[in-house]
């Protein structure tokens, strides 16, 4: 996973990207208090219901078209034989 702060609030999150469409992101801290996104979207009951930072999805996009972040060499399953 490589390291990325968002564009917009600095947060610093591990990103692997294994296509298109498929991105994992591993955040640091609490997700629901570090990122202001997600913070500005709470209810008043205290739920969050974004299911993703459109900042730090804009962020990860500008690192893939720049040529800065790219698919992950990681294969899964790893080839072999099960005994």
């Amino acid at each position: 996973m490589e390291s990325v702060n968002c564009n917009s609030c600095g947060n610093r999150v591990l990103v692997e990207k294994y296509s298109d469409a498929h991105t994992s992101i591993q955040w640091l801290e609490d997700a629901s208090t570090a990122c202001p996104e997600f913070e500005e979207s709470r209810t008043k009951d205290g739920r969050v219901f974004v299911p993703t930072c459109p900042k730090l999805q804009e962020t990860i996009d500008d690192l893939i078209m720049s040529g800065q972040l790219g698919l992950s060499l990681r294969s899964y399953p790893v080839p072999g034989r099960l005994e």
